[in-house]
């Protein structure tokens, strides 16, 4: 006979009023156990997260790979589902957790394919890219790194399979909340990344182009219009400037 895994769902946030509660909807048939560790929301995050039912736990932001492992350790069940608050899960992807826990899964985790959405759309674009991580797993096995930029988890040896459903990632509010994104990630990458200056002096008249072209078609954002030339740009922008800030780093250390 088969026996339902228990699973925990984990999401960290901060001033996500606007996003949470969907992302709340769509996990609240899959888990009693909802974790959400807050890092010091001034709207009503922390209050609409209690609303639905979830545990919520404060804790001070030290990066990525520290609040993640933070809202491991609040889980109570081992199999966790870890989310940012600007994630939803499609109904088929739901479904196939659901599928995935009616027995003891094989694998230590699973990748999720997250989807992004474009300000203001509703759905993905045409052939969207997506990222494809491992946010289903057994954290008895396998954890997310301590790194405080790198938002992965860490699976050894292990072996990880693959889920097929859409997570609808909405990631950004407008275009001025990407750019804004995108340097505050950047900064906090120029602390803590090392790259030797004749590396970057070396990149530095290619990185623009490169990067440009690389989401423009690579990653087929060539089916979304205006809004595919206008996200490569920022993502272009934002490698550049990203040399730019490692360089001052290493001169103003």
């Amino acid at each position: 006979m088969s026996e339902q895994v228990p699973l925990s769902i984990c999401i960290i946030s901060k001033n996500e009023a606007d996003r949470i509660g969907a992302c709340l909807d769509a996990v609240s048939s899959l888990s009693t156990d909802i974790v959400v560790v807050d890092s010091g929301s001034t709207d009503r995050t922390v209050e609409i997260a209690r609303e639905k039912g979830a545990r919520v736990f404060f804790n001070p932001w030290t990066g990525y790979g520290p609040q993640k492992r933070f809202s491991e350790d609040q889980a109570l069940h081992d199999w966790v589902l870890n989310l940012d608050a600007d994630e939803v899960l499609s109904e088929e992807i739901q479904q196939e957790i659901r599928n995935l826990l009616a027995s003891p899964p094989p694998l230590a985790g699973y990748r999720l394919k997250i989807r992004n959405i474009y300000p203001d759309q509703s759905k993905p674009r045409l052939w969207a890219d997506y990222n494809n991580y491992v946010r289903l797993y057994d954290r008895r096995l396998v954890r997310f790194r301590t790194s405080p930029v790198h938002d992965t988890v860490d699976i050894g040896a292990h072996k990880v399979g693959q889920l097929h459903g859409a997570v609808l990632h909405f990631s950004a509010r407008s275009y001025d909340h990407i750019r804004f994104k995108l340097a505050a990630y950047t900064d906090l990458q120029a602390k803590t990344l090392r790259k030797k200056s004749w590396v970057i002096a070396l990149r530095l008249p290619f990185e623009y182009p490169a990067v440009f072209l690389k989401f423009y078609l690579a990653r087929r954002h060539f089916t979304g219009g205006w809004d595919g030339i206008l996200s490569s740009h920022l993502a272009a922008e934002a490698r550049f400037l990203r040399l730019i800030k490692m360089w001052k780093s290493r001169r103003n250390p």
